[in-house]
């Protein structure tokens, strides 16, 4: 029997990303589709449980997957499409529930955060969200799911639930485990060198994103906050602002901290500030340059879309209607 190497995992397409997103997630799904069969969401029903305006939503769903393809995700190698363009993700949810309670969404750690964020919007939807997106990996019998230690609760219940069905109905769903991302380097923020960089930040200085362009890149890096003392080593405990800005350029031009400290050694924070944000630059001119590219091509990118919504169907209804005939619904 051939082995699963079925691996899910799926990006809201809310918030721009920044060069950490990039770094952390991005980037890695690129190296992963040369060695698993990759499902890769854009997942836009997830993101309607906050309010969304309805123009940008559609907007930003053709933006992340013309940056998908931008940063190097293959049509031909992994499946790239939008979660709503395969009405399976919905209708297994709705069996889902049924084998989810009620207590166990309440505990989760992001209802309560989200339920503090967005008070005036307590919705069902924001609840659910941990059975929708345990039914988007078990549709697709997924082996492997790249998490971060914030994910890590949803990929438990998704588990909880497969094992529930299983036990009830015989082996269905492949039971998932999670890839806890090597993360090359962890980007913190600009302007608090202790947190890591966010996409939400309220300093518009804080984060770089992908979006941004050269000249803001650079703006926000001679912002970047630095230490006391003008050497440039790496020492996070005490230099941490210093130590974040040397990780960025290290990253970004594929040198060791170690040789990034050499580089810069006698030389001021200004110039060394100025080269961090030249260095980022320099490197999302070229993605920057073919998302704008790809989305000018419309015909091209909702190709790709629909293909990826077609091969993603052909695999995810496979996986409903085996569920459907357990269940014991009557079909014709």
């Amino acid at each position: 029997m051939e082995e699963n190497r079925n691996l899910y995992s799926a990006v809201q397409p809310t918030n721009n990303l920044t060069i950490g997103n990039y770094l952390g997630a991005v980037k890695n799904f690129v190296e992963l589709q040369n060695e698993y069969d990759c499902y890769y969401a854009i997942a836009n029903q997830h993101a309607i449980t906050v309010r969304q305006n309805p123009a940008e939503l559609r907007q930003k769903t053709a933006a992340l997957a013309a940056l998908y393809i931008a940063c190097g995700a293959d049509p031909e190698k992994c499946v790239l499409y939008v979660q709503s363009h395969v009405p399976a993700h919905s209708q297994l949810c709705w069996v889902l529930n049924t084998f989810t309670y009620v207590g166990e969404m309440e505990r989760m750690t992001q209802f309560k955060d989200k339920s503090r964020k967005h008070a005036d919007n307590i919705n069902m939807g924001l609840m659910d969200y941990p059975v929708l997106m345990a039914a988007d990996i078990l549709l697709y019998q997924a082996r492997y799911v790249p998490v971060g230690l914030d994910q890590k609760q949803h990929l438990e219940i998704a588990r909880d639930i497969a094992q529930r069905f299983n036990n009830a109905y015989s082996p269905t769903f492949t039971v998932p485990e999670g890839i806890y991302m090597k993360v090359g380097a962890k980007i913190n923020d600009l302007q608090e060198p202790s947190k890591k960089m966010s996409k939400s930040a309220e300093n518009p200085n804080s984060s770089v994103f992908l979006t941004d362009d050269r000249d803001t890149v650079i703006r926000k890096f001679k912002r970047a906050v630095t230490d006391s003392g003008s050497e440039i080593k790496y020492d996070p405990e005490n230099k941490a602002g210093v130590s974040n800005l040397l990780s960025v350029y290290a990253v970004f031009t594929g040198k060791t901290v170690s040789e990034a400290e050499k580089e810069f050694e006698g030389l001021g924070y200004g110039e060394f500030k100025l080269a961090v944000g030249e260095a980022v630059a320099d490197k999302l001119a070229p993605i920057q340059a073919e998302q704008a590219r790809l989305l000018s091509d419309k015909a091209y990118l909702d190709g790709v879309l629909k293909t990826g919504a077609e091969r993603a169907s052909y695999t995810a209804n496979k996986t409903l209607n085996k569920v459907y005939k357990k269940i014991g619904f009557y079909q014709i």
